[in-house]
């Protein structure tokens, strides 16, 4: 596809979410329960993985573990069913850290807050996207962090830390986040 095609499809795509994030996330201003939150954090972490851009060695699937309690339940395997950029999507539970580096994301879980600077560290170097809902995650080195204002989730980017492991956030996704770390 030419490179002004590509361009194009990418803005559309950019619209396209926009669009569909601006109509489910006033349904979800109310979340009513932890199932719901989840649901749209899901929704988030697949525009999340679409809006970034992994070394040029990375396979044709973006494996996403989850690492720590999973609150998602089947909500996030449903993500495999999708692909994006097109790449397929795996989703996997890590019950070791260990196992991380066939990861392209890891989501840490809030479970994991007391632990989050270790893992972190541990990840040093890997072009892995850290994903995370724990208060104050991303300001720690965490890549992209969510988490909920006024029962709506918002989230924040490391940019730093992204391009550290050699990651690029679209500006795009940039502009929606509540702050980014430079």
């Amino acid at each position: 596809m030419p490179r002004v095609g590509v361009k194009l499809l990418k803005s559309l795509t950019f619209l396209l979410v926009g669009m569909i994030l601006s109509f489910q996330l006033p349904a979800a201003s109310s979340i009513a329960s932890a199932t719901d939150e989840y649901r749209v954090k899901t929704a988030f972490i697949y525009n999340f993985l679409a809006f970034t851009q992994w070394p040029e060695h990375t396979g044709k699937t973006i494996n996403l573990c989850i690492f720590g309690k999973d609150y998602f339940g089947d909500e996030i395997d449903l993500l495999q069913t999708k692909s994006v950029n097109q790449f397929a999507i795996k989703v996997s539970r890590l019950a070791a850290l260990e196992k991380a580096g066939n990861c392209q994301a890891l989501f840490i879980s809030k479970s994991e807050d007391g632990h989050l600077s270790g893992i972190l560290d541990s990840l040093q170097g890997r072009a892995i996207l850290t994903l995370t809902d724990s208060t104050d995650a991303a300001s720690k080195g965490a890549i992209i962090n969510m988490h909920l204002i006024e029962n709506k989730v918002k989230f924040e980017i490391n940019l730093e830390s992204a391009r550290h492991v050699g990651l690029i956030i679209s500006a795009r996704l940039l502009q929606l986040a509540t702050r980014v770390y430079q």
